[in-house]
């Protein structure tokens, strides 16, 4: 079975009004699940135009990282209060939270993404990380969401960093698929690919020009912030898991392991991942054209102020043995990186990331 999209898609400005009449046909005790206090007054908004339509509404933030200590308080608020329903309002993990919730109690999941920071609002799976932020595992869930509001005057207040992060993230959507994918005979895989490709070249060209000029006027950034957000999904709901992720996620998954001060978007360490995944392709399967994608691709990471380095995500791999944490956790028996069409270890990684880290990529 294939879970390829929501049941029902409102996208645009004015996408949470035009949405509104549909959730009331399926709820009337929604909890609505928020985090960033820099969100409270769109969460605030919506609150107040739910109450116009006599909703009974209560509201439960998530605490952190969509862990399984934070999940369990939240079931039992919605259980406690008999809520027939989530409107899960924010960012990645306030979304997979708000999913996962959803598919232990049966009750339909209304996803309102706050940025284009992921592709969380439309997918079938929730990320779990530990109370620390530290990635666990991801559980493939039962269904995508009952409704995906995508309101463009909600992305608009969100943070430049957040969309960056999200433009780094979609584009591993082509790094990846295209490396584990392209073999696959299935017609559904290739034309996931083919989705994916498009959706690059769309990001390589107009990334930047969305990212300088946040607004509804801006046709580049209305394509981008829905490619990140809403395109990204249907790819891996078409292509499946080997069109979702690859050595750019895994090595997300391992870095996250290393707790710091500095708290990196999950976009901005896969942006990394996929230039130490184009190093692994050069140097173990002779990939001659890999060297030239990092560059291109660095020459849009600068542009939109997104990390190239470990380094420049708050973490030095030279100390407390984070080098060693990194490789083990990015080789582990159930890790993406085994995805790869051909061999890497444990030793592998560790020249990878040593040498990348060592050295300076020129772009000119």
């Amino acid at each position: 079975m294939q879970l390829i999209s929501p049941e029902k898609i409102f996208r645009g400005s004015g996408a949470w009004f035009k949405a509104l009449p549909e959730i009331k046909k399926i709820s009337k005790r929604p909890l609505l699940l928020g985090r960033s206090e820099a969100t409270k007054f769109i969460r605030h908004q919506i609150y107040k135009d739910l109450l116009k339509e006599n909703f009974e509404i209560h509201i439960s933030d998530l605490k952190y990282d969509c862990c399984y200590e934070d999940l369990e308080r939240l079931e039992s608020i919605i259980l406690k209060n008999n809520c027939d329903s989530i409107l899960a309002i924010g960012g990645g993990k306030v979304l997979d939270a708000g999913k996962f919730l959803s598919d232990s109690l049966s009750i339909p999941v209304i996803t309102i993404p706050l940025s284009a920071s992921t592709c969380a609002g439309w997918t079938a799976l929730s990320n779990i990380y530990s109370i620390n932020g530290q990635f666990i595992k991801d559980i493939e869930l039962r269904s995508c969401p009952k409704i995906l509001v995508f309101d463009h005057e909600f992305i608009k207040t969100a943070p430049k960093r957040t969309l960056s992060s999200g433009i780094a993230d979609a584009l591993a959507k082509w790094y990846e698929s295209s490396l584990t994918s392209s073999e696959v005979e299935d017609g559904l895989v290739q034309q996931a690919i083919q989705i994916s490709r498009v959706l690059r070249d769309q990001l390589l060209i107009y990334g930047e020009s969305a990212y300088q000029n946040q607004t509804v006027q801006n046709l580049s950034w209305c394509n981008v912030v829905e490619g990140c957000s809403l395109t990204a999904g249907l790819i891996g709901g078409i292509g499946g898991e080997k069109c979702r992720t690859a050595a750019a996620h895994a090595f997300h998954n391992a870095i996250t392991q290393i707790i710091t001060a500095h708290k990196p978007l999950h976009g901005e360490i896969v942006g990394v991942g996929i230039l130490l995944q184009l190093r692994l392709e050069e140097t173990k399967n002779n990939n001659k054209l890999a060297n030239q994608s990092i560059k291109q691709l660095m020459v849009l990471m600068k542009s939109l102020n997104l990390p190239t380095t470990i380094a420049q995500l708050g973490i030095n791999v030279f100390e407390n043995n984070n080098l060693q944490k990194i490789a083990e956790f990015t080789c582990r028996d159930n890790s993406e990186i085994h995805y790869l069409p051909f061999e890497t270890s444990h030793q592998d990684i560790i020249e990878t990331i040593s040498n990348f880290e060592k050295q300076e990529i020129k772009i000119s």
